[in-house]
């Protein structure tokens, strides 16, 4: 594999999987080592049940303080692709060291805010009194370690946009590898439960935190870590542009909270526990389609950042037309192997019939309009990646009103069971609605981009 990719002169057909398939393998093994956390605890005697529901609680909450790492990795990644398309090198070099001090100081904030309220939040999400000290053990030694979950997700956004996607997967696969060979140890062997589930993740999470400060630190790569140059104006603007891959990751997680709180609203006395557990394991499916998805059309965001810099818009049209493409791919994969595996994957989290039988017709449902969301995540992501923020936010925010509109109008006139339509309802309108706005604007922001380009050349001369 190609270890550096020059962004603005390798052909395009070679040059989007080189980038698109690390970063969709990385989020993949990512969601995977979730996945059998969640796995794992499922199958804990005599308790699997009630202990799956109650890490299912804290999962959103988690992503939601996760999210935090895009907000700053995702907003200063695409600003550093477009100074270095720009071959302005010192801006980005700022850059970086503005995104590395915003990193740490709300990776602490945030780390002490959430040990700090982890009883309300846990009960208003979903918590109940069974799954509550399951939730809570989990949570307090997950949040312990966040700091380096933060660190590592976010400043791996500045060693992809350089064009390493192959280390940025490598520092997804060091954490990856090893939670997977620590949670057996620390569940089972030491017989730790779901503190051990925990504790096995952060101390994957230290490990790929200090690969990528290794690099991000190292000689290898052209735009380094330094201290100093800070700025205001530079954090604004990383805020500006991380705001809408932020408030993806947080109202995706807002909608699952929103989910549990209406299952246990709504489920007949005694059920809301099982769906919850139903949800959760439906959720895990899921994140196996959307994280890679992510992968391949936040990955690509280097490319297109980069010839957007430089104001080459036949390249940027090239590529999208190959990422769409891809991620279209992946989502038809997905969709096949939805309805063909459905009831395996359910018994990997539960040998209770019920929910097995549950779990299948929901990621039956869930799935139904997966293959245009292939399309929403590239459209989103490009915008995202041009700085062209007032056109993502509103799209993702559209997609996000669909579906809690749909959220909290389903249980009113059909039975819970049929509350998983939400999904598919919102992944084919927001998608429409995206194609339409892309169509009927992505010319004129090109052309924009390629008169400033222009302008700037004019003056440098």
């Amino acid at each position: 594999m190609k270890t550096v990719n020059h962004l603005g002169t390798d052909p395009i057909g070679k040059l989007v999987p080189r980038i698109a398939f690390p970063s969709m393998l990385a989020q993949f093994v990512s969601v995977l080592y979730s996945i059998v956390d969640r796995m794992y605890i499922g199958n804990i005697p005599s308790n699997g049940t009630q202990a799956l529901a109650g890490v299912g609680v804290c999962g959103p909450i988690l992503t939601m303080i996760g999210a935090f790492s895009s907000l700053i990795g995702v907003g200063g990644a695409p600003l550093l692709g477009i100074r270095l398309g720009e071959k302005n090198e010192k801006e980005a070099s700022r850059i970086l060291a503005n995104a590395f001090l915003m990193l740490v100081s709300l990776s602490l904030v945030l780390t002490a805010a959430a040990l700090f309220l982890t009883r309300p939040m846990l009960m208003a999400f979903g918590a109940s009194t069974v799954t509550y000290p399951y939730a809570r053990a989990y949570f307090m030694i997950y949040v312990s370690g966040s700091v380096f979950a933060l660190l590592s997700t976010g400043l791996n956004q500045f060693v992809i946009c350089q064009g390493f996607a192959s280390e940025g997967m490598k520092s997804v696969l060091l954490g990856a590898v090893l939670n997977l060979l620590l949670d057996p140890v620390f569940i089972f062997v030491l017989h730790l439960g779901v503190r051990g589930a925990a504790i096995a993740t952060v101390l994957s999470q230290i490990a790929s935190c200090l690969y990528v400060l290794h690099i991000l630190f190292g000689k290898t790569i052209p735009i380094r870590i330094t201290f100093g140059g800070y700025s205001f104006a530079i954090m604004k603007r990383i805020l500006t542009v991380g705001f809408t891959p932020f408030l993806i990751i947080a109202i995706d997680n807002v909608m699952i909270i929103a989910m549990n709180a209406v299952l246990q609203r709504y489920a007949p006395a005694g059920q809301g526990d099982s769906f919850i557990t139903c949800a959760t394991i439906v959720q895990s499916f899921m994140l196996i389609i959307t994280m890679p998805l992510g992968g391949i059309s936040g990955g690509t965001q280097s490319i297109l950042a980069y010839n957007y810099g430089a104001g080459n818009s036949r390249r940027i049209l090239e590529a999208q037309k190959t990422i769409i493409a891809l991620c279209a791919g992946f989502t038809t994969l997905m969709f096949l192997i939805s309805n063909a595996a459905g009831t395996l994957f359910a018994q990997l989290f539960t040998s209770d019939p019920q929910i097995v039988s549950m779990v299948v017709r929901a990621i039956h449902i869930s799935t139904l309009s997966v293959i245009p969301l292939g399309i929403q995540y590239e459209i989103v992501d490009g915008f995202t990646a041009m700085g062209c923020v007032r056109y993502s936010f509103a799209l993702s925010f559209f997609r996000k009103f669909v579906y809690f509109t749909a959220l909290f109008l389903l249980p009113r006139f059909f039975a819970l069971e049929n509350i998983f339509y939400v999904e598919p309802i919102s992944d084919l309108i927001g998608p429409v609605v995206s194609m339409i706005v892309y169509w009927t604007s992505i010319q004129k922001i090109l052309k924009q981009r390629e008169e400033a380009v222009r302008l700037m050349h004019t003056k440098k001369a």
